[in-house]
């Protein structure tokens, strides 16, 4: 029987290339997103919907077993904290803390039950770093690594690991979404603020979602299987600076 896999907001960018990488590892993979994809077992879900993400662990969990959950749904929001609506505010949370919450909360049972299991959520380099107008978004992000290490914890007894993965600015249509709302508003060239953004990286580069996506295999396979509890960075260097 293959192992399972469970990704959230795997349609695009760093969730596409986690569950690109984990099907060429010949896991059954479980892409929970709104946005349609035809790779891997897409299951359309809205992650804030407690009873959807519940309803559909429960179907796949029925097939066998869940060896890996990886929370890796999320949103960017730019604005500092007076530039922040209540709506801003509590869409942020809703997608980046309540979305991890339910998907760890759903797996759970499972995972409890066949006494292992390995749990990645996506952090950010913002949860070891504060940067300029990223004031829910920053703090999002810091509860998400708050919650890698209590889930640890707590459920270390069932030889369940919890780790978050920390990356730094990363290549993805995300990135390229943030830095177009920025150019708009603005008035700056997408080229020079790329090229200025890969400078500010130590390794002189912006990172790539393949290479967080092998990170993320490496803590989800018995290799790190003392690992858990963990803020893995991968950041050009960034956050060392």
């Amino acid at each position: 029987m293959k192992k399972v896999c469970v990704v959230t907001g795997g349609s695009s960018g760093i969730g596409l290339s986690i569950v690109e990488l984990f099907l060429a590892q010949e896991y059954q993979v479980f892409n929970l997103d709104i946005t349609p994809s035809n790779i891997g077992e897409f299951c359309h879900c809205d992650i804030t919907d407690v009873n959807a993400v519940n309803h559909i662990m429960n179907e796949i969990s029925k097939k066998g077993r869940i060896d890996v959950l990886v929370s890796n749904a999320g949103i960017h929001f730019s604005g500092s904290i007076e530039n922040t609506s209540e709506a801003d505010f509590e869409r942020v949370f809703n997608i980046n803390v309540k979305g991890a919450y339910s998907a760890i909360k759903a797996v759970l049972p499972v995972m409890k039950s066949q006494q292992n299991g390995a749990i990645i959520l996506m952090s950010s380099d913002q949860a070891l770093i504060a940067k300029h107008n990223s004031f829910a978004y920053n703090l999002s992000k810091a509860a998400l690594a708050s919650m890698a290490k209590t889930t640890a914890l707590d459920y270390a007894q069932f030889n369940i690991r919890a780790n978050a993965v920390c990356p730094g600015t990363i290549e993805t249509p995300l990135y390229h979404q943030a830095i177009d709302n920025y150019c708009e508003k603005s008035g700056a060239n997408k080229a020079d603020v790329h090229a200025e953004e890969a400078a500010l990286q130590p390794l002189g580069r912006l990172g790539q979602a393949e290479e967080v996506a092998e990170l993320v295999y490496f803590l989800a396979s018995d290799k790190a299987k003392f690992i858990t509890g963990s803020l893995q960075v991968i950041d050009g260097g960034y956050t060392a600076q």
